[in-house]
């Protein structure tokens, strides 16, 4: 694990098909106009953000846009999950149409997860395809969203089933949005943080598990460095998600499950992480690992298991887009710090979810 002092900007460079640097420094917002302009030739954009960020930071992203000779409209919808959806997609077109953007012009989204999945995926998309900047205010966003590339929607049929491999040109972290955030999208957040300590660094989860809510803002700029220089290493290796990309989805499928059992509404992506993470364990690795998972998923008051009836969540997970064919991958982790894929047929991970034990 990296240690880098709270005072300096720290820069991570991911090399994808387009390359691009993510810049973590705390009040980085209020420069974001001079990062983009030296990152982006062009002086026009468009601000895609939710009601609730909107409010926060709009006016000063603005403010430095327009220092940097930027000029920006802004595209606020509701906040949540609900949002992103086609029909939220299509109002984000119609409003870059009346906006005049062009394909040399760019997109910024500004706010969480969602934010950044529609923006990225209206980037993709729209005249096939213009740049954008991430500029992540959650902690979910910082340390896992926002880098990497995918970019998606949400349909009837699944969480995340439509959408496109589309890079940005820049992230910005600010970890001092962080502090105006609730605990319960601290907890969200911290579910990913600990994926990545389980999946790939010992030290990490042994931080995260030495703190709580009350002090995790004493790591932060260490935690989100970490957590984004992790995920850089898998992208780089595997960027369209075809081989070792698949173990950042450890307790995805059953977190998606969950969180589609309670329709997108109550239940949030880290809660349905954390539950998913717990439950994979419970039946794949040894009780030891699972109980010191546990232990740390409860220290962010985070859920170590599901209401939900089994049988209920297996449908959701027919629609996992980590499916092919009649297979599907799943992520276990033997002991914190790795992680194994392991692919198997949908009966048999049917079978592994209901009674603990892979089918035949």
């Amino acid at each position: 694990m990296k240690k880098h002092s709270e005072d300096q900007e720290k820069r991570i460079s991911v090399h994808t098909s387009t390359p691009y640097d993510v810049y973590i420094r705390r009040g980085s917002l209020s420069d974001s106009g001079s990062l983009i302009a030296q990152a982006l030739r062009s002086r026009r954009a468009a601000v895609i953000t939710d009601d609730i960020v909107g409010g926060l930071y709009t006016d000063t992203l603005l403010k430095s846009l327009s220092d940097s000779d930027i000029s920006a409209g802004v595209f606020t919808f509701p906040h949540g999950e609900q949002s992103k959806s086609l029909e939220t997609l299509g109002n984000i077109y119609d409003f870059l149409c009346s906006e005049g953007i062009t394909r040399s012009d760019f997109l910024i989204a500004l706010g969480g997860g969602v934010v950044g999945d529609i923006t990225g995926f209206a980037a993709a998309s729209f005249l096939r395809g213009i740049d954008f900047v991430q500029i992540p205010t959650t902690l979910l966003a910082q340390v896992d969203s926002s880098v990497g590339g995918k970019t998606a929607i949400d349909i009837k049929g699944g969480k995340n089933l439509v959408g496109a491999f589309k890079q940005p040109s820049l992230v910005i972290c600010d970890s001092d949005t962080l502090r105006t955030l609730p605990d319960e999208e601290l907890s969200c957040g911290m579910a990913e943080a600990i994926k990545y300590g389980m999946i790939r660094d010992k030290e990490l989860f042994e931080l995260i598990e030495s703190h709580d809510l009350s002090s995790i803002h004493e790591i932060m700029d260490e935690l989100v460095y970490n957590c984004i220089s992790i995920k850089r290493d898998v992208v780089e290796g595997d960027e369209f998600d075809r081989g070792e990309r698949m173990i950042l989805n450890f307790g995805h499928t059953i977190g998606h499950a969950i969180e589609g059992w309670h329709s997108y509404t109550d239940y949030t992506h880290g809660m349905g992480v954390a539950a998913g993470m717990c439950m994979m364990s419970e039946r794949t690795a040894p009780p030891e690992i699972t109980e010191r998972l546990k232990k740390c998923v409860r220290r962010y008051s985070l859920p170590t298991g599901t209401e939900a009836p089994l049988g209920e969540l297996i449908p959701f997970c027919s629609m996992d887009k980590k499916r092919d064919s009649g297979s599907i991958s799943y992520i276990v982790c033997p002991e914190i710090g790795r992680a194994e894929i392991i692919k198997t047929s949908a009966a048999g991970f049917e079978e592994l979810l209901l009674s603990g034990k892979e089918g035949e």
